[in-house]
């Protein structure tokens, strides 16, 4: 992988990252390092699902798989949330 493929992985994770925190009622009780890699676990998943779908590559912005995207990211935070507050 190269450098540019690491640098685009956290930009897009943060951004699918903070979107996620972002749909979500409340505050969540997560870290930014949490939050940029659960975007970046949600970026990379949500990409295999939408090219799964045949939605992955469109004309123009690829609109379903950030919405596939941005619900995994919000789905991770919510979980590790769940997760860190009962230990």
């Amino acid at each position: 992988m190269e450098i540019s493929g690491v640098i685009s992985a956290i930009v897009i994770g943060i951004l699918v990252g903070t979107l996620g925190r972002l749909v979500l009622p409340g505050r969540q009780r997560i870290g930014l390092l949490w939050t940029i890699a659960v975007g970046i676990i949600a970026a990379f998943v949500g990409t295999g699902i939408a090219a799964a779908l045949g939605v992955a590559d469109t004309k123009g912005i690829d609109w379903i798989e950030w919405l596939i995207q941005i619900a995994l990211a919000a789905a991770g935070v919510t979980a590790l949330e769940r997760f860190k507050t009962r230990r």
